[in-house]
């Protein structure tokens, strides 16, 4: 797999389908997974914590950036932007920082890793809901559709996340909240590798290898015939120097 950027650089093709410009009124969200192994990981966190994290929380509309670690690779990393709104990143602060206007540190150190993930997105439910104020794990499921099957995974999706919840039906024929599911988000992507992508906050991370979890969470996507290009990535909240 070849290295990309942590934005876009210059060289790669614009993904955006101008079928599915963002609505107006829910929040939005970044979400981006990298492989580092290509870079120096100090230089790599440094370049996260030092730099791209404080030019981004200086643009208008930047609500809170969180960061993960993979638990089953140490050189996968996971980070979400709550987005006040899905037309941020066209905003004029964000463009004069991303895509083709990145940092020389950015482009030495952010476009030499392997991306992994990469999604534009608005978020489909419940709408406008932003991460829990503490979770301990985190779990990003992303999956394209399946030819002709956009309709149906759209709606799978979002009964799906929405049956998670306190209170929901519960998924696929399950009673509602998973015990230790501190919140649940599903979006849609107008850009990026994955037009779907739902995340899942817990409050520790050996829930995540709870036979009741994989039953009630994963195996569902797993059955879902409408999603394609499926991929999981289980993560731990991410401490500077730990």
């Amino acid at each position: 797999m070849a290295a990309m950027s942590a934005d876009l650089p210059p060289s790669h093709p614009d993904p955006r389908d101008p079928d599915l410009d963002p609505p107006a009124g829910a929040f939005g969200l970044l979400i981006s997974s990298f492989d580092f192994s290509p870079v120096a990981e100090d230089e790599f966190h440094d370049w996260y914590d030092t730099e791209h994290i404080p030019e981004r929380l200086r643009i208008p509309g930047f609500l809170d950036i969180r960061r993960w670690s993979s638990i089953d690779d140490p050189k996968v990393s996971m980070t979400t932007y709550d987005l006040a709104s899905p037309a941020v990143l066209r905003s004029p602060g964000y463009l004069a920082v991303g895509y083709e206007n990145n940092s020389p540190w950015t482009r030495r150190v952010g476009w030499r890793c392997i991306k992994r993930l990469r999604a534009e997105a608005v978020q489909a439910w419940p709408g406008r809901a932003l991460a829990p104020a503490y979770a301990g794990a985190l779990l990003v499921a992303a999956a394209n559709p399946a030819p002709g099957r956009e309709a149906a995974l759209e709606a799978w999706v979002e009964g799906h996340a929405a049956g998670l919840a306190p209170g929901g039906a519960g998924a696929q024929g399950g009673s509602g909240a998973v015990p230790g599911l501190n919140g649940v988000r599903a979006f849609r992507a107008w850009a990026g590798t994955h037009r779907h992508v739902v995340t899942y906050h817990l409050d520790h991370e050996r829930l995540l290898q709870d036979p009741s979890w994989q039953a009630r969470v994963v195996q569902p996507w797993r059955d879902q015939p409408a999603a394609a290009d499926l991929q999981f990535t289980r993560c731990r909240r991410y401490v500077r120097g730990a």
